[in-house]
Formats: C-alpha cells, structure tokens, sequence
C-alpha cells in the first residue's frame, strides 16, 4: 500500500506536470496563432494600368499562398479610384494613409516585402525601414537598369552602387528578366537568393465585366472575334498628364521613331482585316496612348477598313481591361504589361521592345515566348511582326496552347518564388 502522504505528493506533483504543460501549450499556441505581419510597398502610379496590376497580382500570391498573413500596403498612389478598387477585391487589406499609420506598420510588421517595378521604385523606403527596425526584407520582381530617367543620362556609379547594396541586404531579389538578374550578379549583388521572379502583374485578377460587357456591346466587338492593339511611343510623355516641364530631347525621340514604330503594328492591323473575319479594337495602357493610336492607327486607316476598328477615346482602369482582354482572340503592341496580364489569364500576346524600355521585355524569351518577343532596334524583328501577327489571328487554337505554356511556366516560378517569401515571412 502506498502512504497517504506520498500518494497526495504523487498527484500534487502531476498536477503540477500537467498545469505547466497546460501553460506551455497555451503559450505556444498563443505565438503560433499571431498572424505574420507583411508590409507590402507598392502601387506607384494609376496612369497606367500596368503600374495599378504589380499591386493586386502581389496581393492575390499572398493571398493565395500566405492567406495566414496581415498585409498592410504602404501605396505611393491610389487615387482615381484604385483604393476602393483594391478594397472591394481584399477586403482585409490595409492601407498606410500617414505618418502615424506608418510608425505603427513600423513596429508591427514582421517583414517588408517590395513590390514589382520598373526598378528598386522604393530604395529609399527600403532604407528608411532597415535603419529604423533592423527587420528582414525582400524584393519581388524588379528590373535592373543603369539607365537613368532621362534620355541621355546613365545612373551615376555611386547611386548604381548604393542600391547594389540595398538590394545584397535583401533576404531574396527576384528579378522579372533575366538581363536584370545577370546585371545584378556581374555588379557584385550579394542577396542569399537571387533568381528571376515573374512581375507581379501576371497574377492580377481584377476584374470589372459588366462595364467590360457594356463597352463590347456598344462597339459590335464579339468574344473571340477581335485582336487588342495597344500603340506607345519610345518615352511616355508624362508632361501631358502631370505638372512637369516638356522633355524636349524625349519629345525629339519619339518625333523621330513614332513612325517607325507603328507602321508594323499598323500593316499587321490591315492584314488581319484584309485575311479575317476579325476586328481590332485600338486601347490604351496609360493615359497618354489614346491620342497615339488615333493618330498612328486609325487616322491612317481607309473608311472601308475603319469599319471593323474600334478606337476608345478614353483611359480605363485594370479590372475593365482585363475582362476586355480575355474576351479578345489575342493582344498586340508596344506596351509590357497588357500582355503580361493577357498571359496571366492565357490570352495570347505579342510584346515589342526597344532599349528606352529597359530589359524587361527580355522576360517573354525567359518564360518560353521568345517567338512572340520583337526588338524594335533590329530592323529583322521589324519586318517580321505582320506575318507573326496574322498567324496568330488565324490559327487561335495554336496561339492559346502558345501562352498556356507561359502561363504554366509563370505560375510554376510563382509557387516556387512564394515559397520562400512564406518562408522568410516566417
């Protein structure tokens, strides 16, 4: 028989065990349960529809592969309507809206993550949250450039050279072109990861189809029955749209090659109408182009071949677009992020180049579409776009199992890109 005194000591002692145990447990519960805080910085303009889709594509990775994680966008520009945009498609999403908004993030956040862009957009606010939280960040699929913003000036050694810094202290550097990541690592980029990552705009997913339906109405434009051609000049003159000063010698450039530049896109438009049923409808991706098409497109056009040519007057946001997109057979143009958006849905898309846009057009040969990739420097691509064009029209069947195979690559990359930001985000 066991004494009274040790039998209580026994049950007092795993009464004990099973209490601290109780705690433990409820404490480590308690650490796992909190949510991973991400400070995504983002959302750089809404003139363009490509620079409103980095933004939701981002968002909807998280979403889809860290739906654990509180997201907070630290936004540079979301007026016009893209704040009640991006709300409505993520309704726990939260936004910096001013300097007290932003020291919280500050110290709440686990984790800043950069947005796609053209370039480090956000260098200085990557600096800014390193030297005031000394916490982890990454960058999620930039370009790399030494160009600098005008059209004669290169980067100074000394600005290249700081953000090669900033960009070896980020816990992984995915590069959206390859020419960018090879850019990078010949510099001297020290990131413990660095590899190409798809722009972020391939998995945007806004969507707005009843004004995309009504505007296909009102235009006789069928589902399937009708190519996207999208004009851009060699530098967007943002001195039409914002309170800058004319660029003068950016002005003289694009005078110089506009016609260069669109009469592929303009015989490629009269074959189309000339061997198919098809239409083609004439579309913007910032607020400059409507103008540039009207005038490189539709203004040159016969009034037989105006009738199957639709030109839209005005600016739209992405969510139209896109639902315009995937009804469409295919896209065609001088811009990057339509057809990245058309690829991310498995609408086929041509992408034409040249070197005042940097390497990102580089991406389309990366994700397996090196057929549908034209340098407008070389006079052989030039000469090609028209044929390309029209094959693409006439044989939708072959074109759509073309981007499915971008498509399958991109998303692949996506997994495997988001499961080291889920990773690092802890």
């Amino acid at each position: 028989m066991i004494p009274d005194s040790l039998s209580r000591r026994s049950a007092l002692s795993c009464l004990g065990l099973t209490l601290g145990a109780s705690l433990a447990g409820l404490r480590t519960g308690t650490a796992a349960d909190t949510p991973r805080r991400v400070l995504l910085r983002s959302s750089w303009q809404t003139v363009n529809i490509g620079d409103i889709a980095h933004t939701p594509g981002v968002l909807h990775l998280l979403e889809q592969y860290l739906p654990e994680a509180e997201i907070t966008l630290w936004p540079s520009r979301i007026d016009n309507g893209v704040e009640e945009i991006l709300a409505a498609r993520f309704p726990k999403l939260k936004f910096i809206k001013g300097a007290e908004d932003l020291k919280r993030a500050f110290t709440e956040s686990d984790f800043l993550l950069h947005g796609s862009g053209p370039s480090l957009v956000a260098q200085k606010d990557v600096e800014r949250w390193t030297e005031a939280t000394n916490k982890p960040y990454g960058v999620y699929g930039i370009t790399l450039s030494r160009r600098g913003s005008t059209a004669t000036a290169d980067v100074s050694d000394a600005s290249f050279a700081k953000t090669i810094a900033v960009l070896s202290g980020a816990r992984f550097a995915y590069f959206r072109d390859s020419k960018s990541l090879e850019l990078a690592k010949a510099s001297g980029c020290t990131s413990p990861v660095m590899e190409f990552g798809p722009d972020g705009a391939f998995a945007c997913d806004l969507k707005e189809d009843e004004k995309a339906t009504a505007f296909l109405e009102a235009n006789g434009l069928e589902e399937g029955r009708f190519l996207c051609c999208i004009p851009r000049l060699r530098y967007t003159p943002y001195w039409l749209i914002k309170d800058l000063p004319k660029d003068d010698v950016k002005h003289a450039r694009n005078e110089a090659m506009k016609f260069h530049d669109h009469d592929p896109h303009l015989a490629a438009i009269r074959l189309v109408l000339a061997e198919t049923d098809l239409k083609i409808l004439l579309c913007p991706e910032d607020q400059t182009q409507m103008q540039v098409g009207k005038e490189l497109f539709h203004d040159r056009l016969t009034d037989e071949e105006k009738k199957r040519v639709v030109w839209r007057p005005d600016y739209w946001l992405t969510g139209e677009a896109l639902s315009v997109y995937v009804r469409s057979a295919g896209l065609f143009g001088n811009e990057m992020h339509s057809p990245i958006m058309c690829i991310g849905q498995g609408i086929p898309a041509i992408v034409c180049r040249w070197s005042e846009q940097t390497t990102k057009g580089y991406m389309w040969s990366d994700i397996g579409l090196g057929e549908w990739l034209f340098d407008f420097d070389r006079e052989e691509d030039v000469k090609r776009l028209p044929a390309t064009v029209l094959a693409m029209a006439k044989d939708p069947a072959k074109a759509k199992e073309t981007a499915a195979k971008g498509r399958a690559f991109v998303e692949q990359r996506q997994r495997e890109t988001m499961a080291l930001v889920k990773k690092e985000v802890g």
